[in-house]
């Protein structure tokens, strides 16, 4: 079949899924189709196939468009035949009658040239208060066209009357959310309000999102959305992810904002991987969204960023997306404007540096849950004190990751004024073992420390393998602890340099200088549990381990830089700020080293 040879499977697959390079001209990503935390989809365009390893979904082009879209064949037909511009032509019984279209593509087609209407319309005479509300809010003609927005108009059945003009059925009209039945015929969704249209991943036209603009409007919601229909389903739909979705991928970076304006002024103001939910909250159909963009695993790790309003509403938002966190495995953030501007408002008032400047000024999201939840106490009383630390523990517990939860205890420790920082951190671990000690803080399996756990097993069981490149490891390489203090005694027993043979009595050597009894039965325990690789592969392995050990720290270092950079003003304090921007290139230069290490090792 033509299609099926013309259409680009990497192209369209790549629409919904971030594709990585997988040797042999093949491609990995998460799979569309099931939830999983690491790549088992992948894609082989030499002979135009894709196969999930994990549920087990595979085909060509045409059945991967079907599934994901819930398409007849037919209609992925026409589908994929108009993205290439090819000319099909039916046959039924021996002749080639004009056949229409699947519902889908009609009503795609009808929202399309919908779209191109409301453009047309926000020209004229009656739109100038469409016009105006887009200047008030620093938004020019370029803007508007980029962006496509369009207006309604206030008649009752302007659209419909286009429209139908242009051979679409009234019912056609109705299935799509446009219009409503009315008593002479179908009346328009939208009247008189500003219009954006809604794409979906791939750029068509889906729905609108629609602002109210003028007083006798009879409905009194400010914004008014398309319902859902065959083609558009608002939980899994984002404003704007047709413009971000090639930064997204790129820059491994997702800006969750909470309007259409607020994603014009990002876009504008040069964050160009802001996305928004349209009229409902996000969720976990809009995560899956992201991961598959993000490409959101252990091996790859960026950053979701949700920008909310200052006011109550935007820090409830802000406290609910913490329970989203942990479905993602990148790194998400915080963002919010202390004046509570939104993104649009900010740039108003400040300029686009201002929106980027709110957005590198980003906190984790656990930060600002525990920071929002003692936020309500008087801290400075000891009854603030006492009433903040249980509401704050509630919210540390909730932290999946043993030494996220930990670090983060100790960090209330400080904000709470408590004078000792480790006070809080078996309440956070759930024991009560001495704080001391360290084997109850970290769980063998724990993917953040997977690294750290597998350096030290290399270093214990086959430290020629490691060579000195361990010994020169700072110790902040080890965020864990027990791991930083078998490292210690690693160092202390005289570093790899010194494991002359290994064996038995290299193990007791590190045993002898271990900081207590935890640390020595976690020396005895990693020095017997098995390497995750074969014999022949060890060598690649330890390396690998290692490498991908001082990226991970090379990564918080930067983040360190960043953040640092975020709170100095470069105009009061230029010395400093060079000098962390210096640190904060080398980081980064160093970081791509690794990088391409990593990659030569594979």
């Amino acid at each position: 079949m033509l299609v099926k040879e013309r259409a680009d499977l990497s192209e369209v697959i790549g629409d919904h899924v971030t594709l990585r390079p997988a040797g042999g001209g093949n491609f990995k990503g998460l799979c569309p189709f099931h939830d999983e935390k690491s790549p088992s989809f992948s894609v082989r365009p030499s002979v135009g196939s894709w196969h999930c390893f994990g549920c087990q979904e595979g085909g060509d082009v045409i059945s991967f468009v079907m599934k994901l879209d819930h398409l007849s064949f037919a209609e992925t037909v026409e589908r994929l035949a108009a993205r290439y511009n090819i000319a099909l032509r039916y046959e039924d019984g021996g002749h080639t009658p004009n056949r229409q279209p699947g519902q889908r593509s009609r009503l795609v087609e009808a929202h399309k040239v919908a779209a191109q209407f409301y453009v047309e319309q926000l020209a004229t005479p009656a739109a100038a208060a469409a016009r105006g509300f887009l200047a008030e809010r620093g938004f020019d003609a370029a803007a508007a066209e980029h962006f496509g927005v369009g207006f309604a108009p206030k008649d009752w059945d302007s659209l419909s009357r286009h429209l139908r003009g242009r051979g679409f059925t009234a019912e056609e009209l109705m299935a799509g959310g446009l219009a409503s039945s009315g008593q002479r015929g179908p009346i328009d969704r939208f009247k008189g309000r500003l219009l954006w249209p809604i794409r979906d991943i791939t750029g068509e036209v889906i729905g609108f999102g629609a602002r109210r603009l003028f007083e006798d409007d009879r409905i009194e919601a400010k914004y008014v959305n398309t319902p859902d229909t065959p083609i558009y389903k608002k939980s899994t739909v984002l404003y704007g992810v047709d413009l971000a979705k090639k930064e997204i991928a790129r820059r491994m970076q997702a800006v969750v904002v909470e309007g259409y304006t607020d994603v014009m002024a990002c876009h504008l103001a040069g964050v160009d991987t802001a996305i928004a939910t349209c009229g409902t909250s996000f969720g976990e159909d809009h995560i899956k969204v992201l991961r598959r963009l993000l490409m959101d695993q252990n091996e790859f790790r960026g950053e979701v960023i949700f920008t909310f309003d200052g006011d109550a509403a935007g820090q409830k938002a802000a406290e609910r997306a913490f329970t989203f966190d942990q479905r993602f495995t990148t790194q998400t953030y915080v963002a919010v404007e202390p004046t509570g501007a939104d993104p649009c408002e900010l740039r108003q008032a400040k300029g686009d540096l201002a929106v980027r400047d709110l957005v590198a000024r980003r906190v984790p999201l656990f930060e600002f849950a525990i920071k929002a939840s003692i936020g309500r106490y008087d801290l400075n009383t000891p009854e603030g004190r006492t009433s903040a630390t249980p509401a704050a523990m509630e919210v540390v517990r909730k932290i999946r990751d043993v030494s996220l939860r930990t670090a983060y205890a100790r960090q209330l420790s400080g904000w709470l004024g408590l004078p000792d920082p480790d006070e809080l951190v078996v309440h956070a671990r759930g024991g009560t073992n001495q704080i001391g000690r360290f084997t109850t803080s970290v769980a063998p399996d724990d993917p953040a420390l997977r690294f750290e756990r597998d350096a030290l097993k290399v270093v214990l069981q086959s430290p020629d393998l490691a060579d000195a490149s361990f010994d020169g490891l700072d110790r902040s390489v080890f965020t864990a602890p027990v791991y930083a203090a078998v490292r210690d005694a690693v160092v202390a027993a005289g570093g790899v340099a010194a494991a002359v043979g290994g064996g038995a009595g290299w193990v007791a050597r590190v045993e002898a200088a271990a900081a207590d009894d935890d640390v020595r039965r976690l020396t005895r325990e990693l020095a017997v549990e098995p390497l995750a690789t074969s014999d022949a592969a060890a060598p690649r392995y330890a390396t690998e381990v290692i490498v991908r050990l001082e990226e991970l720290a090379a990564t918080r270092a930067i983040a360190d830089r960043k953040s640092r950079l975020q709170r100095i003003n470069p105009v009061e304090e230029p010395g400093g700020y060079n000098r962390l921007f210096a640190e904060l290139v080398a980081l980064e230069q160093h970081r791509r080293e690794l990088r391409e290490k990593a990659i030569g090792i594979l």
